[in-house]
C-alpha cells in the first residue's frame, strides 16, 4: 500500500551519507535525484524512502510520533543497520532486542531528529 515516505532534511548531504550506508546494507540505493531530494529504494519493490528539503523554503523538523519502519531480513541484520545508524550521525532511540514474543528491532534518529527502526516479526 505505501509506495515511499518522504522525510525533511536541514542538511541534505549529511542525510544523502546516513541514508547510503543503510541503503546499501539493505541491499538497494538512490533512484531518484534531484535538486534539494534524494530517494532510495528499488523500482518495483518494497516502499522506499526519500529525504527532502521542505519545498516550503522553512526548516525541517520531525513529526511527533511519526517513525519509519524499516524491514529487515534477520536479527543480524538489525544489529548492522543499528550501528550503521550510530556510526553516520544517528542516535539510539533502542538497542536492539525483543519487544514481546514475535517482534524485534532496534530504534534509532537519523542526524535530522527523523525517527526509524529495523524490524522483523515472527
Amino acid at each position: 500500500m505505501i509506495g515511499y515516505v518522504t522525510l525533511g532534511t536541514n542538511d541534505l548531504e549529511r542525510g544523502a551519507k546516513f541514508y547510503d550506508a543503510i541503503a546499501k546494507e539493505l541491499g538497494t540505493g538512490r533512484m531518484m535525484e534531484w535538486p534539494g531530494a534524494i530517494a532510495w529504494g528499488t523500482p518495483g519493490g518494497g516502499a522506499g524512502v526519500a529525504l527532502t528539503k521542505p519545498f516550503d523554503g522553512n526548516a525541517a523538523n520531525v513529526g511527533n510520533g511519526v517513525m519509519v519502519a524499516l524491514e529487515a531480513k534477520d536479527k543480524d541484520q538489525i544489529h548492522r543497520i543499528y550501528e550503521i545508524a550510530l556510526a553516520n550521525g544517528g542516535t539510539c532511540e533502542g538497542k536492539p532486542g525483543p519487544r514481546g514474543d514475535t517482534f524485534y528491532a532496534a530504534y534509532f534518529r537519523d542526524p535530522d531528529g527523523n525517527k526509524l527502526n529495523a524490524f522483523i516479526m515472527g
